[in-house]
């Protein structure tokens, strides 16, 4: 082998490794930008949540209905589901009514395409009627649906979604 082709094939190995070493780095920044767009829609999804239960705070039913798609299905209490605008509208007219306040405690985000699941614990506090206080805690599955223009709405929000746990 000759000095001229062996200057040859060596910058031909350094050119096919910086090639390689270029591809490596362009793949590890579109999964980076994959995984920070992956959490942004997380954070999106999240924030859906956070608005509807500042919505139920502040008493607001047009932010709450806000924030579900116009067929989208509650369950209101174990076994009771309030489907469409007009009943989820009665349903959180009842909810409002003893001023709860909702906090979560943990909450996961499961998404595939336009689709996702926002599961939480949370823990809620309000008035009875006869001014008592009312506390309650649960696990709860809300699926939401990403819509067209971009925002995500809930299409089922199951609060209640722990109690199969006590059925055991």
């Amino acid at each position: 082998m000759t000095s001229t082709t062996f200057q040859r094939l060596l910058c031909l190995a350094a050119f096919l490794l910086g090639t390689q070493a270029i591809h490596a780095q362009s793949h590890s920044i579109q999964v980076n930008q994959a995984q920070k767009g992956q959490a942004m829609e997380q954070n999106q999804i999240h924030t859906v949540i956070e608005t509807n239960n500042a919505a139920v705070a502040a008493g607001d039913i047009e932010g709450v209905l806000a924030t579900f798609e116009p067929n989208g299905v509650l369950v209101g209490e174990p076994g009771m589901i309030a489907k469409g605008t007009p009943a989820l509208r009665e349903t959180f007219k009842q909810f409002i009514a003893i001023n709860p306040k909702i906090t979560i405690i943990n909450h996961d985000v499961i998404q595939a395409d336009d689709i996702a699941i926002h599961s939480s614990t949370w823990k809620m506090s309000g008035l009875a009627p006869d001014g008592s206080l009312i506390e309650q805690s649960g696990f709860s599955v809300v699926v939401l649906r990403k819509q067209p223009d971009g925002r995500w709405l809930m299409v089922i929000d199951n609060p209640f979604a722990g109690q199969l746990l006590s059925k055991n």
